[in-house]
């Protein structure tokens, strides 16, 4: 029998105040304005928190599994890879998070993660100062 992979797909906008240079960690947040402090964020308006996750993901990932993460912009793309904790609270309701570190509070989705904002290529980046820019975020746990 095969094992099917749990995906979850976010969508995201662009601010001009996206700098993304925080460096350990990003963010994706469904809030639609961004002050010039918020350097972890990569998008807004995004269509998911981690409340909205399904059960079936947030379990993979409160088994700890790796889990990819794709960040795709206007054909250009970006892969990140990060783990899951059995400590993940996943309950906030407008954000979500990744850190290279193994902190966790109700807005992480991954921990231990090989990439913050500031390592995300600049390309996206810079496509995501613009609010029309729509961004794909594909997570996918991996077994």
């Amino acid at each position: 029998m095969e094992i099917k992979p749990v995906k979850e797909e976010i969508i995201a906008y662009g601010h001009p105040n996206i700098t993304a240079s925080h460096k350990t960690t990003f963010e994706i947040t469904k809030e639609e304005n961004l002050g010039k402090e918020g350097d972890c964020i990569i998008g807004v308006k995004a269509n998911k928190a981690c409340k909205d996750l399904s059960e079936e993901f947030k379990n993979g990932l409160k088994e700890g599994k790796k889990v990819e993460i794709k960040i795709e912009v206007e054909g250009i793309s970006d892969k990140i890879i990060a783990f899951g904790s059995p400590a993940l609270k996943l309950s906030d309701e407008k954000s979500i998070v990744i850190r290279k570190s193994d902190f966790i509070d109700k807005r992480t989705l991954a921990i231990l993660a090989d990439k913050a904002a500031c390592d995300i290529k600049r390309e996206i980046i810079e496509k995501m100062k613009n609010p029309q820019t729509k961004m794909r975020i594909l997570l996918e746990i991996k077994a």
